[in-house]
């Protein structure tokens, strides 16, 4: 069975999956042993490694220390571009930019990147990533040079979402991108769940448990953060988005 499969199995449990995003940028080497030891014990479900930008020289050398702390956690990367490909993790999302219009973004990158995929036994995950409006302008539209979806418009996000899994997409990653001011609105995600049948991975912005529960009660599959673990150090904060998400 595929990794992806295998969390679809192993969180068919719970009411949702919860995934930490690791930007190596972010948690330096020094800091990753600790930082995942305290994840592995709090529940979560997966790690995604990646980010935007790139400025960490040895992206496999990361990954193969991120491996040796992981345990039985799948390892999944979340790349910004061609650059961030690694034999070392278990797998990564296989993005193309739906809600843009710019073509290098929907298959370019990724025609250039599918044989080294292929050739590296990487098991990727098609996924339609969709960027929505957060309030401010975030790294992921600044460098793909996208406009995100409007968030008082969750109708036009459910097109693109139905379009996605008619085009056969293994999931949606509706995201409003890091250090967002909003989250995806609820409401968007309610009508997405409703019009589809893949799962849903939400992310961004999403700053307290209890709104992260309030996500999962709309239909999110996966829920996906970041960067207010990055600033806080308590290992019950992390735990308690565990319990939200797996338990709504």
């Amino acid at each position: 069975m595929n990794v992806f499969d295998k969390l679809l199995q192993n969180t068919s449990s719970f009411n949702a999956g919860y995934f930490v995003l690791i930007d190596p940028d972010k948690t330096p080497l020094n800091k990753l042993s600790v930082v995942l030891s305290e994840a592995i014990a709090a529940g979560v479900d997966a790690f995604l490694v990646g980010g935007s930008l790139l400025l960490t020289p040895d992206f496999d050398g990361y990954l193969q220390t991120f491996k040796k702390h992981s345990g039985n956690i799948p390892v999944i990367i979340f790349p910004g571009g061609v650059h961030q490909l690694s034999a070392y993790a278990d797998a990564l999302l296989f993005l193309s930019l739906l809600s843009g219009r710019n073509a290098h973004h929907i298959i370019g990158t990724q025609v250039i990147a599918a044989p080294i995929i292929h050739r590296l036994g990487i098991e990727p995950i098609s996924t339609a990533y969709l960027l929505v409006e957060s309030g401010r302008a975030t790294s992921a539209e600044f460098m793909s040079g996208t406009v995100p979806l409007p968030r008082h418009k969750p109708e036009i996000a459910a097109a693109h979402a139905l379009a996605a899994s008619y085009m056969g997409f293994q999931t949606i990653y509706l995201e409003s991108g890091s250090g967002a001011d909003h989250s995806v609105p609820t409401e968007m995600i309610s009508l997405i769940s409703k019009s589809i049948s893949i799962p849903l991975i939400v992310g961004g912005g999403i700053r307290t448990p209890e709104a992260a529960a309030e996500k999962v009660k709309a239909g999110a599959r996966f829920i996906v953060t970041g960067n207010i673990l990055e600033s806080n150090n308590d290992p019950g904060f992390i735990r308690a988005f565990v319990d939200a998400v797996h338990n709504g």
